[in-house]
């Protein structure tokens, strides 16, 4: 049965391996196959970051002992944008479609809300369909795109950028545009 859980120091070395894993496995993460150089030591420092951030977290999905996914929200330094994080999430080729990223996203709404944040927000390629399917299920909105945001293969990809609003204090819309 897979579950979600906050990651723990001793995940340090399989989290590195995993996030390695799932950069060489999908066209749709930043770094490629053997792009990012992260160790355990590294994994370790990001870890202890995270923690002690009051909102940044990284979550991960865990089936039979074994990490299948994770989901970093980072949270914004400036006290302009504390209140809102920027999502990762990434999930084995042989554990999508199982529930992953659904857990992720149902845990960190939660989290976020218990942490008083009121925004989340992420970016994707607007030709990942699953992912497309899966951020609009949860509320996630196309709030921009980014043209040629990457370069893969030869070709100029757009990427999305949505955004879902969470407890926002009572405002409506039209409110929280007023200074």
């Amino acid at each position: 049965m897979m579950r979600v859980r906050e990651v723990q120091l001793s995940d340090k070395g399989e989290l590195s391996t995993l996030i390695k894993l799932i950069d060489g496995e999908s066209d749709f993460m930043l770094f490629g196959a053997g792009e990012r150089k992260m160790t355990a030591n590294q994994s370790e420092k990001m870890i202890i970051n995270f923690r002690e951030s009051e909102n940044s977290s990284i979550l991960i999905t865990e089936e039979n002992r074994r990490l299948t996914g994770y989901l970093m929200a980072v949270g914004g330094k400036a006290d302009k944008n504390k209140h809102s994080a920027y999502l990762v999430l990434g999930v084995r080729k042989d554990s999508r479609k199982k529930g992953a990223g659904t857990l992720l996203l149902e845990a960190i709404e939660k989290w976020a809300v218990n942490h008083g944040l009121r925004r989340l927000e992420l970016t994707t390629m607007v030709h990942n369909e699953a992912a497309l399917k899966l951020y609009k299920k949860f509320g996630f909105e196309v709030e921009g795109l980014k043209r040629h945001s990457f370069f893969i293969k030869g070709r100029a990809v757009d990427e999305y950028y949505m955004g879902k609003l969470l407890n926002n204090g009572g405002m409506t819309d039209g409110e929280s545009n007023i200074i």
